[in-house]
């Protein structure tokens, strides 16, 4: 199911998209990769972690990715990598196109914590804009 509404969003957007999947106790001896509908998929290897594998593709091709994904320490990987991580959740959000902007203001003022930092307190860290790119781009 998830393949599948890739390669939809795929026809739509036509982005390059890569989803890795675990293969840390069932998987090949081997790490595999196929192509589905224009998607790229792998499995890594048995006694491999999906994880390895997403940040070795970090890594190793120095574009600016942007990788989906709730895990904090992809996330992290992605960040120091110069790569911009999404969390699923707002993947979806874009997929469904709910939220007509990420940063709503309305939403944004709800949120508003008293903090010590310097700058305007209602203006999103560069981090933040970051992400919001990312989800335009999608």
């Amino acid at each position: 199911m998830l393949i599948d509404s890739l390669i939809e969003y795929r026809k739509k957007k036509n982005h390059d998209i890569t989803v890795v999947f675990d293969g840390w106790k069932t998987g090949e001896g081997q790490e595999s990769q196929s192509v589905t509908g224009g998607i790229k998929v792998i499995y890594s290897r048995i006694g491999e972690k999906a994880d390895s594998v997403i940040k070795r593709i970090i890594s190793s091709d120095r574009r600016e990715w942007i990788v989906v994904t709730s895990d904090r320490d992809i996330a992290n990987h992605a960040w120091a990598s110069g790569s911009v991580a999404v969390s699923a959740d707002d993947f979806l959000n874009a997929l469904e196109r709910k939220e007509t902007s990420y940063f709503g203001e309305e939403e944004y003022d709800e949120e508003y914590i008293e903090t010590r930092r310097k700058g305007n307190p209602r203006k999103p860290s560069k981090k933040d804009k970051a992400v919001l790119r990312a989800l335009h781009k999608l």
